[in-house]
């Protein structure tokens, strides 16, 4: 058998164990609490793994070795950045928000979270990050889609059309059917699949220089200066700019929900040991890939053209055509757990919290199930349409998602954890600021100092803080806040 051959049946082995897993969690999904966070009863293992790989995409795979290897280690201060905001995330915001979105009227969502714990009546904060997150993560959705179309475009030579809806029909059908509990245990299988990759292929890399001290000396020859974190290409805004993408974490949707879905906040630091474990493999695994490929290919362009490909040519050089395949499949574990996670929050977004404002009075569990998988398959449609023909524009506004929820939504979720006094106009007033510093930072370049350079996360978290510090210290928050406040502490501190 040719070696497409192989590659083709590790892809239809992986794409079949996703179904069974969604299939399986079908049965297993009977409340809108069930399909939009598994019932709180996600143990801590599958929740780290699946906010580790509904993270990473397929940046981690393909992006960050190309950086590194067309660069050297001075393009790790991003992933350095993105570390240390995830281990903060989990330290800081994983056990309260486990325990103040069941004491804020049993929260689901992230709007509702903060629609109840500030108690507020005019549900503006609701509808405003609702909207956020249905605009913003329906771009996102369709990048991943371009993403998977590309990938079965350059692997295998399928049409992107095809690709891109092969890779959105089984997305969808497993989320769709499955919910939550499909999405985080396709992604605990789908985050293994890529840490075991990217630890792999480093160790075979290896021994096949020859050693550790070949793979030094050869990549000393090709590039004196790799090992330097700083050098003449590197500016302290740019290093800065590159740490601030860890403060994104505190405000991303798919991430932090899973917080709200593990079954207890004693148990969300033993998630946190756990995520933080991965994610160090896997970025030490992405910087290992690097450092190999230019031990192997010494930047090379005839022999490795494209340096984001450095995972997949390496793959395919050191292993059999089968376990190669496997390899292929990570990539897509990595866009397929991201777009799924992502489509998950959107759809909650549309049904939790703004279909049900709409509607007012009580409905049945059952309305509501069948209303969050309309809305999974609505939001993707409209992505798919979105990436029928890939465009720059959507690629673009991808890139501002992470700073734009970063400075909108982390800042007020901090504030709503560790902070009494927030009210709900300072938190709307804050999250309005970071977008909008956000929006306009982020197209303007130069600036005396070149401070325009930097990246809009952090002016757009530092001004949300303190326009709703400001707001908030004019008004008062009611006593029924200010006990729901110290109830969530005392419940935290168990």
């Amino acid at each position: 058998m040719s070696d497409t051959t192989f590659e083709a049946m590790a892809m239809v082995i992986y794409f079949v164990a996703m179904i069974m897993i969604g299939l399986w969690a079908y049965v297993r999904t009977n409340s809108i609490d069930d399909y939009m966070l598994a019932g709180r009863d996600l143990n801590p293992f599958v929740a780290a793994l699946s906010a580790g790989a509904s993270d990473m995409s397929g940046w981690l795979l393909m992006g960050l070795p190309g950086a590194l290897y067309a660069s050297g280690l001075v393009e790790a201060w991003i992933a350095i950045g993105l570390t240390v905001g995830a281990l903060v995330n989990w330290i800081v915001v994983a056990p309260r928000l486990r325990t103040y979105t069941e004491v804020a009227d049993n929260a689901i969502t992230i709007p509702s979270f903060l629609d109840n714990r500030l108690h507020d009546s005019r549900h503006l904060l609701r509808w405003a990050a609702g909207i956020i997150i249905l605009v913003f993560f329906t771009f996102y959705v369709s990048s991943g889609m371009v993403a998977g179309g590309k990938f079965f475009e350059s692997s295998f030579g399928m049409d992107y059309r095809l690709g891109m809806t092969l890779v959105a029909a089984i997305t969808v059908l497993y989320t769709l059917v499955g919910g939550f509990l499909a999405v985080s245990w396709t992604d605990l299988v789908q985050g293994i699949m890529m840490v075991a990759a990217l630890i792999a292929v480093p160790v075979v890399g290896v021994m096949h220089v020859g050693g550790v001290g070949e793979v030094v000396s050869a990549v000393r020859s090709v590039d004196a200066d790799y090992w330097a974190l700083v050098g003449p290409s590197v500016s302290v805004i740019g290093v800065i700019s590159a740490i601030a993408w860890g403060l994104g974490y505190f405000g991303q949707p798919h991430i932090i929900v899973r917080f709200m879905a593990i079954r207890s906040p004693r148990e969300a630091i033993q998630g946190g040991i756990i995520g933080i474990s991965w994610m160090l493999f896997a970025v030490l695994g992405a910087i290992g890939t690097a450092v190999v490929g230019v031990a192997i290919y010494a930047r090379d362009p005839e022999r490795l053209a494209d340096p984001e490909t450095a995972f997949i040519t390496l793959g395919q050089l050191l292993f059999h055509p089968l376990v190669a395949g496997f390899m292929l499949a990570a990539i897509l574990a990595a866009i397929m757990s991201t777009i799924s996670s992502q489509l998950l929050v959107t759809s909650s977004a549309l049904v939790e919290d703004l279909y049900r404002t709409v509607r007012k009075g009580e409905l049945a569990s059952s309305h509501l199930v069948i209303a969050s998988r309309t809305a999974v398959l609505l939001v993707a449609v409209i992505a798919a349409l979105m990436a029928w023909t890939p465009s720059d524009t959507i690629l673009a506004l991808v890139a501002f998602a992470w700073a734009g929820f970063g400075a909108s939504f982390g800042p007020t979720i901090l504030l709503c954890l560790y902070w009494r006094r927030l009210t709900p106009a300072g938190a709307l007033a804050g999250m309005i600021t970071g977008a909008v510093l956000v929006g306009l930072w982020g197209n303007i370049d130069g600036g005396p100092g070149g401070v325009f350079d930097l990246y809009e996360i952090l002016p757009g978290f530092l001004g949300n803080l303190a326009v709703a510090w400001g707001v908030s210290r004019l008004g008062e928050p009611d006593a029924a806040v200010e006990e729901e406040f110290a109830s969530a502490v005392r419940a935290t501190r168990v």
